[in-house]
């Protein structure tokens, strides 16, 4: 078997069952299996994927077992000769795991392979790239340095600047939404440490992968949507987080530095207070654009979203082009993928990324649109009314 896609689910049901869809269609030519792990959700994760998924391998923890223990009973089951470590809030092309297939077996020394990450709006995701977290590099990271200075090599390393989104290259740390290496060398290295702090288990595997004299790349010819971007609201308690998952790393590697500590408290203490003052605007569609052959579908939309659907058959780009530059309503596109696969999708919302547009998917066989307007947002689901 080439391949075995380990996805850890809990409490997302209904981006579970629109990333498992894509699974299934990206593995369409491939010998490949899909494994969902679920930490013993409280919503409906595990009927949902019994009665539409009957086919995939479902292990059903009875404890929310964590992000690396988890992910290691997966690949304790997994078969496959490759395997991807792949979130459920992800929506991977119908081309993605081919392409890194064939890029993965032309290295010769291969550790990790990751992918150009976008958000819901088609956003470019640096976290998918990133150097080593050393102390300095953690500081301008939470402090925001790296953003303010991003061509200077001084301050710009932790999301590897000098690398561009469209440029495949070697790299230090992939982000865990997706990585892609032989099933072989994640067990040489033991896997996820299950005694990694929150934040810094896809760090620590890959600087173990790294150590290991393997080279770790991201690869920027697929692109995979990741909705919530770098996961967690951004507040007091993920910086804390995020300074103790530092902390861990570096005393695990290296050695416990007082200055490190201070370093990131002082980073901690600036974003607390930054943040008090910066308020997210919350994006409201005034109507809709449904790129779909179907009518009914159009008529049920306008019923659940209570707001104007028009919908549309072709001429795509055009249509998006000349709405986005209006500028004269809020309009949120909702691709159907009966209609457009999701390579199709994914390369729209890239297309149209700064347009002031946003988007939902309604996946196929699938009575929700779902989808997502910040990096920073969870997420929206709507049920669609019968």
């Amino acid at each position: 078997m080439q391949l075995s896609v380990i996805i850890l689910n809990y409490n997302v049901r209904y981006f579970l069952e629109q990333c498992v869809l894509s699974v299934q269609k990206a593995l369409k030519d491939i010998d490949g299996e899909i494994i969902v792990v679920d930490n013993n959700s409280p919503d409906d994760s595990c009927a949902m994927m019994n009665q539409r998924f009957p086919e995939v391998t479902l292990i059903e923890n009875k404890d929310n077992a964590g992000f690396p223990k988890g992910n290691n009973i997966g690949v304790a089951a997994a078969k496959g000769e490759y395997i991807c470590i792949l979130n459920p809030d992800t929506v991977v092309a119908e081309d993605t795991f081919k392409k890194v297939l064939q890029f993965a077996k032309s290295k010769t020394n291969l550790g990790i392979v990751g992918v150009k990450l976008v958000d819901g709006r088609g956003n470019f995701l640096p976290e998918s790239k990133r150097g080593v977290p050393t102390p300095w590099v953690a500081f301008t990271k939470i402090t925001a340095l790296n953003k303010a200075f991003s061509k200077s090599s001084l301050f710009n390393k932790y999301y590897v600047q000098h690398l561009s989104e469209d440029q495949t290259g070697e790299v230090d740390i992939l982000v865990g939404a997706f990585m892609v290496m032989k099933r072989e060398l994640y067990l040489e290295v033991g896997g996820f440490d299950e005694g990694c702090f929150m934040y810094s288990d896809d760090i620590d595997l890959s600087y173990t992968v790294q150590q290991k004299g393997k080279v770790n790349y991201y690869f920027h010819e697929t692109t995979v949507v990741h909705y919530k971007g770098e996961s967690t609201v951004k507040d007091g308690t993920y910086m804390n987080r995020f300074r103790e998952a530092m902390q861990f790393f570096y005393k695990k590697h290296f050695r416990n530095s007082p200055v490190f500590d201070l370093f990131m408290r002082a980073g901690t203490l600036f974003f607390a207070l930054a943040k008090q003052k910066k308020k997210v605007a919350v994006i409201v569609p005034d109507s809709y654009i449904l790129l779909s052959y179907n009518e009914d579908l159009r008529i049920a939309l306008e019923v659940s979203l209570e707001k104007k659907v028009d919908r549309h058959e072709k001429d795509f780009e055009k249509l998006l082009i000349s709405q986005s530059i209006s500028g004269l309503k809020r309009f949120e596109v909702i691709f159907d993928n009966e209609m457009l696969d999701f390579f199709e999708i994914i390369k729209l919302m890239e297309l149209f990324k700064k347009s002031g547009l946003t988007f939902k998917i309604k996946p196929r066989g699938s009575n929700f649109i779902i989808g997502s307007n910040d990096s920073n947002d969870r997420g929206t689901v709507i049920v669609i009314k019968s």
